[in-house]
């Protein structure tokens, strides 16, 4: 593939004060690629600000905004071979890596690949070990022979920081029209296809979020809202619970040795997020107004 038809996609809202230390690696890149940032209609400058740095711009009414839907979108107005999907608080660690995520891609040696997010500046232990957890520090791929070892985590990936192959995605009908978790739904149906995912480690961003109880409830009830709706994709191989219990055993483990005084804490938050998750996976039978 061409190295100058990468695209990169960057889905924004009220993100202003992130857009240039996210861009400015990418600006750097020998490979030059097509960026387009997505604004689900904020009026903070980030809009002005992006086409002031040299990108493409694209807004996105709020109320038909969904992460699926709208990466979608994003994706058929650049038409590159390959699309790099951002978040605007992934902040590259260097120049090169979109040369490193891409790089599999490229050689046709996958469909997929993601990169290693490491926490951000201040992230707390908790915060810090889902990236460890998450992200090892060895590059590897995984293909649909792996089902069976891996479980769910097959076919797991970040849209905070992954990248594409256009007629791969094309052949599964492009990114589904969901509320959360579209990169995941799409390696599944990638792998069922026979595509590979690439995990390059060495592709790093800084990106994590602060653990906030009701922030992560919201969020574990969209993921398992989702996951039931598409449970035949991402359910269909493990208990929807396997890997969530192996993190929480890991984490009191991790805990246990370097910060026992935060143990109590990481209890109530993980119970926090499994309710959110259970009662997501049971949504479809709650109250339009609750959900």
């Amino acid at each position: 593939m061409e190295q100058d038809r990468i695209g990169v996609v960057i889905v924004t809202h009220r993100a202003r004060d992130l857009l240039d230390d996210c861009m400015r690696p990418l600006r750097a890149s020998p490979l030059r690629p097509r960026i387009l940032v997505v604004n689900s209609s904020s009026r903070d400058g980030t809009v002005e600000l992006a086409q002031v740095l040299g990108a493409e711009t694209l807004i996105v009414p709020r109320r038909s905004f969904n992460h699926g839907r709208t990466r979608e979108l994003a994706r058929r107005h650049l038409a590159t071979p390959i699309t790099v999907m951002l978040t605007p608080d992934a902040h590259a660690c260097d120049a090169s890596f979109l040369e490193l995520l891409t790089a599999p891609l490229r050689a046709g040696e996958a469909a997929l690949a993601y990169g290693r997010q490491l926490p951000r500046d201040g992230a707390d232990r908790i915060e810090a070990f889902n990236r460890e957890f998450n992200y090892p520090v060895e590059s590897h791929s995984r293909s649909r022979a792996d089902w069976d070892r891996h479980g769910g985590y097959t076919h797991f990936c970040s849209n905070a920081c992954a990248a594409w192959v256009g007629a791969a995605l094309d052949e599964i009908g492009g990114f589904p029209d969901t509320l959360v978790s579209e990169e995941t739904i799409a390696a599944a149906m990638l792998l069922e296809r026979g595509h590979r995912i690439a995990y390059v480690a060495e592709a790093t961003v800084r990106h994590s979020h602060a653990t906030r109880l009701l922030d992560d409830f919201r969020r574990q009830y969209d993921t398992g809202y989702t996951r039931r709706a598409h449970r035949r994709v991402l359910l269909a191989r493990e208990r929807d619970e396997a890997r969530g219990l192996l993190y929480a055993r890991r984490l009191a483990a991790h805990l246990a040795r370097t910060a026992p005084g935060l143990l109590a804490y990481a209890a109530l938050h993980t119970a926090v997020r499994y309710a959110g998750y259970r009662l997501g996976m049971a949504g479809a039978r709650l109250p339009r107004r609750l959900n």
